[in-house]
């Protein structure tokens, strides 16, 4: 393939692709239908031409026809008159008009035949041009639509990348970090609130086993029963500061809880 051709294939192929990428559907539209109706003008000016040729044959057939009827009847006139070359003149004349009729005839009948095809064509345009506007105007409205689509769609595209809808959406990231974090330090409150309370009823159970155990330790009325002991098993007193070193230590327990 040579440079010249590659070039002229490259130059064809950008220039269609201008062209197509610069018509409007609905100006296409309108233009087409008016080159039809031009075309339709047109074919009916040929069909009246037509149709005024095959009236002007006819006529002159008719007018040929007539002018041979005319000079058979002088040659019938002339022969009964005893003038025999006057009537052979006559019937010549008859004979040219006779010839004429019937090429006048013939053309008639062809141009009949013409005549139709035409009517025939020119119903069909109108037909067809008539079908074309009723289609115009929907092809036109999806064209309108599709072209609206477009744009919707672009307008949707644009979205993700706007500086206004970026900003709105950080705005609403934060906005529900914020509430999420809340959330958190109220449920970590109630927490709080809920582990004291349980320190309290604990601290509670825990003085008043102290308060028995301080009654038991005193041996008052209102010491705690001991089990009943063993007769064989010896009772030993219980030496009071080892039992306020157990106390200490328990004590300290307690602080610390």
């Amino acid at each position: 393939m040579g440079f010249f051709d590659r070039l002229s294939r490259l130059v064809r192929a950008n220039a269609n692709a201008a062209i197509s990428g610069m018509e409007d559907p609905s100006k296409i539209l309108d233009q087409s239908v008016a080159d039809m109706q031009a075309d339709l003008v047109k074919l009916r000016q040929a069909v009246a031409m037509a149709i005024a040729s095959q009236k002007r044959l006819r006529n002159q057939a008719e007018q040929a026809a007539s002018q041979a009827g005319t000079w058979y009847e002088r040659a019938e006139l002339a022969l009964k008159k005893g003038e025999e070359d006057l009537a052979r003149e006559a019937l010549t004349r008859r004979k040219t008009f006779q010839e004429t009729a019937t090429s006048l005839s013939a053309q008639v009948q062809a141009q009949d035949g013409q005549v139709e095809t035409l009517k025939k064509s020119l119903v069909a345009l109108e037909g067809k041009i008539a079908q074309a506007k009723t289609k115009k105007d929907m092809l036109k409205a999806r064209a309108e639509a599709a072209k609206a689509q477009q744009q919707l769609q672009s307008a949707v595209g644009n979205l993700g990348t706007n500086t206004a809808m970026a900003a709105f959406e950080r705005m609403e990231e934060k906005v529900e970090s914020l509430e999420a974090t809340g959330q958190a330090a109220a449920e970590l409150a109630g927490a709080d609130l809920e582990s004291q309370f349980a320190a309290l009823e604990s601290g509670d159970d825990v003085d008043d086993e102290l308060a028995a155990l301080r009654v038991q330790l005193k041996g008052g009325p209102e010491a705690v029963a001991l089990p009943a002991a063993d007769a064989s098993t010896e009772v030993k007193p219980v030496q009071v500061e080892a039992v306020d070193a157990d106390l200490e230590d328990l004590k300290r327990s307690i602080d610390k809880l």
